[in-house]
């Protein structure tokens, strides 16, 4: 398997720090703090393609602008999907944007999910919170391409049960055939919740795959990233399969600004996906 996976450069993308600007189309309330948005370009020009594991700047005019992954991958001229959480200025401007307001974007960025080095095999998708949404591409393409892969299994843990994304369509992820869906909370005060609680590592302990003939791609709070993996290990998944998503302090998106430097990497340029052994050792590192 191919540890790395080809980046999308920046000379790809015409004026790439000028944003577009875009209209809201479609306004869907995930949670108390998190929308999904589907934009379409203002204008004669079309929209870029997107594919699963790149994302955009979005741009909230007189605010700021911050790095979103695409949470539904798209062909050219086709509306983008972001999905967003509500948590500092610019992205409280974004989520509070109704249909018919603009907004600006720049890209798309980063490099993608390798899911074709991956055909035949079965894939696994483990999320925490956010996580899912860079990762709702990967489980989309895998069901419109059946055939080309084994068994799908997708985990995905939230602090609540008021947090998780995409409830109907987690239910028809259920109901496709060769699909193991697994859903954990940390806490269910308030609710009535018959699902696991617990810690993801946890439902990844037993789900059904055959290791060696898998690909793991990984997306959540870093906090949950080794304890993730340290369990695919215990279940013999060789390391350089597992590809995780890390969005770190992106900024600029074209690796000019330094301000997603980890280690040797910059994230905007080198990712946000990675092979899992690529970032290891910097994952460990307190504070980098």
């Amino acid at each position: 398997m191919s540890s790395t996976t080809a980046t999308n450069s920046p000379t790809t993308v015409r004026e790439p720090m000028l944003p577009s600007t875009y209209r809201v189309l479609r306004r869907e309330q995930e949670t108390a703090d998190t929308v999904t948005l589907t934009l379409e370009r203002d204008g004669e020009a079309l929209a870029a393609a997107c594919e699963p594991g790149q994302f955009n700047m979005l741009y909230a005019f007189g605010v700021g602008e911050v790095p979103i992954s695409v949470s539904a991958a798209s062909d050219v001229g086709e509306p983008l999907v972001h999905t967003i959480r509500s948590v500092g200025k610019t992205s409280a401007a974004l989520a509070r944007l109704k249909p018919g307001q603009s907004l600006g974007v720049r890209g798309p960025f980063g490099n993608v999910w390798p899911l074709d080095d991956y055909e035949g095999h079965d894939i696994v998708v483990i999320a925490g919170g956010i996580g899912l949404a860079p990762l709702r591409p990967v489980v989309r393409r895998v069901l419109e391409r059946r055939a080309s892969f084994g068994h799908l299994v997708v985990l995905y843990g939230a602090r609540h049960p008021s947090e998780l994304l995409y409830l109907e369509e987690l239910e028809r992820w259920r109901a496709s055939p060769d699909t193991t869906l697994g859903i954990t909370v940390d806490r269910t005060t308030g609710v009535e919740w018959m699902g696991p609680v617990g810690i993801v590592p946890r439902l990844l302990a037993r789900a059904r795959f055959d290791p060696i003939e898998t690909g793991l791609f990984l997306c959540g709070p870093e906090v949950m990233i080794e304890p993730c993996v340290r369990e695919a290990l215990t279940r013999k998944l060789p390391l350089e399969q597992v590809h995780v998503s890390l969005e770190r302090n992106m900024h600029c998106a074209i690796g000019l600004c330094g301000h997603c430097q980890f280690g040797p990497h910059f994230i905007c340029r080198d990712g946000p996906v990675f092979a899992y052994p690529d970032v290891e050792s910097l994952l460990r590192v307190r504070e980098l």
